[in-house]
């Protein structure tokens, strides 16, 4: 009984091997589903005589990782492993911490200790034990809401030993290309608001150029085909297991309320599954879910965000994306549900958001799978099993009209500018809501938080002196949610300073000034 690693993990292995005899510590950054937990576990097997110490967000998903390596190597599992979870180490005394005595370190899903709490438990750690070998495992070193920190930089000083994209996976064939479903399924309240914003153009000839760009979208839009009819056409796997994941409970409730309208064509008597509790080991629903082996009807599995890491499914058909917005580490962990090294098949990912503007996240991977196309034609073709994927825009007339109907409404960057300044004048910031929109219509919330992203990705529309006059009226560089973050780190600071911990009640309401 021993493990045998994919072309692609033996690869990684090895780097991370020859960088722990350098340097003490390596990090690997696979995306979902290329089994970069095999990496961790060969480390195990190739070193019966060390104590590993893992450490991992929850019992569940080691425990799940645990049964997948069963299942690959005919049974074996490491016995020279103490596990422990982030939030149960965050509670360690010096002593207990005294007594783990590991010859290596491993941290699973790593990109999780820069939470404020679980990172001064491993802090505490990795201080003790500053001359043991660590061994980090993530999808991402990224944490895209918390100012971009790079934990791959922050615990182990940019020593990277492997680094793959999703893009870069699906190039290799390491994952098997989707078939990717764009889709709008409620749009009323974005018309609603385009009419309100119409409605107030004062330039008679603008107004009447995006009334007609308006109009023609309504009509292309009540032309479209409904749910019901995306998914009969799509659904190749007609009894397969399909993951659904909604936004919040509320999200999810209202999405199983529309079952029979949106699946009746697949299957008018699906079997319906629900997880919602933050341990999935607890749902006795999930469980069921995952051992159900009728193949004579649609299964589906409606989920939340919130638990994308503890959701993994051998035999997944796709997964369905009801989503507002979504940041890129969850929407990217939502898609490798329905991927992994040892599919063959061709899983389908219905990409279904509540609104127009939000139809574009398809793209990042796209980018992904170019660069790597483009590196490999400069070293090997070999490398390139797959250059391209499907991808089926429903809507693709309606996704032109409406960026004809925005830019009907985009003002030049100088009366955006101007429009700007005088909010600032007026309010002493330039931090509006997104959804702002001045007395004439100009959508400056929208605007502002443009300006930001094209900083972000160097964009050169945005020059140095376009960036030096937005200094100059006060703008603020910081995303939405970087606020939002600093906010309540801010209020998780001033309650620790007075408490001294941050065992906060679910019902404490923090009064900032």
């Amino acid at each position: 009984m021993s493990i045998t690693l994919y072309k692609h993990n033996l690869e990684a292995y090895r780097s991370v091997m020859d960088m722990l005899e350098k340097v003490g510590k390596a990090a690997v950054i696979h995306p979902t589903g290329t089994g970069k937990s095999f990496i961790g576990f060969k480390l195990c097997e190739e070193h019966p005589d060390k104590k590993i110490c893992w450490l991992s967000p929850s019992r569940y998903i080691y425990d799940t990782q645990l049964e997948n390596l069963a299942e690959s190597s005919d049974g074996y599992e490491p016995d020279n492993i103490e596990f422990i979870t982030y939030a149960r180490l965050m509670n360690y005394s010096d002593a207990e911490i005294e007594e783990i005595r590991p010859d290596y370190i491993v941290l699973d899903e790593f990109h999780r200790c820069g939470a404020l709490a679980w990172g001064q438990g491993v802090e505490k750690l990795l201080s003790r034990y500053e001359d043991v070998s660590l061994l980090g495992l993530s999808a991402t070193a990224i944490r895209y809401l918390d100012n971009q920190r790079d934990m791959s930089d922050e615990i182990f000083d940019g020593h990277v030993a492997s680094t793959m994209t999703l893009g870069e996976a699906i190039v290799r064939g390491i994952l098997n290309p989707p078939k990717y479903v764009q889709y709008v399924y409620s749009y009323l309240e974005d018309l609603e608001r385009y009419e309100s914003k119409i409605s107030r153009i004062k330039n008679k000839r603008r107004r009447k150029q995006a009334e007609d760009y308006l109009d023609k979208l309504k009509r292309a839009l009540d032309k479209a085909e409904g749910l019901d009819v995306i998914f009969d056409k799509h659904m190749r796997d007609r009894c397969g297991k399909y993951i659904v994941f909604c936004s919040n409970y509320e999200a999810m409730q209202d999405a199983m309320g529309k079952i029979s309208e949106w699946f009746c064509r697949v299957d008018k008597t699906p079997k319906v599954y629900s997880l919602y509790t933050e341990d999935p080991s607890t749902s006795l629903s999930f469980k069921q879910f995952k051992e159900d082996d009728d193949n004579e009807h649609l299964r589906l599995l409606y989920c939340i965000d919130a638990l994308n890491e503890g959701v993994h499914v051998e035999g997944i058909s796709g997964v369905i994306l009801l989503r507002p917005t979504v940041s890129p580490i969850i929407y990217k962990q939502q898609i490798g549900r329905a991927l992994s090294a040892s599919k063959h098949t061709t899983p389908v990912i219905f990409d279904v958001v509540n609104n127009i503007e939000n139809l574009y996240s398809i793209d990042a991977i796209k980018e992904e799978m170019d660069e790597a196309v483009y590196l490999f034609r400069n070293g090997s073709d070999d490398d390139i099993v797959n250059d391209t994927f499907e991808v089926v825009d429903e809507l693709h007339d309606c996704i032109e009209l409406f960026d004809a109907l925005e830019n009907s409404l985009t003002a030049t960057w100088d009366i955006m500018y101007a429009e700007a300044k005088k909010y600032y004048q007026e309010n002493g910031n330039l931090i509006p809501i997104m959804s702002y929109e001045t007395d004439t219509g100009y959508a400056l919330g929208r605007w502002l938080a443009t300006q930001r992203a094209n900083r972000r990705k160097n964009d050169p529309s945005l020059t140095p002196e376009r960036i030096k006059r937005l200094d100059e009226i006060g703008m603020s560089w910081e995303s939405a949610e970087e606020r939002l973050w600093n906010t309540f780190y801010a209020a998780a600071s001033d309650y620790y300073g007075k408490y001294k911990n941050l065992d906060i009640p679910a019902e404490y309401v923090q009064r900032m000034a």
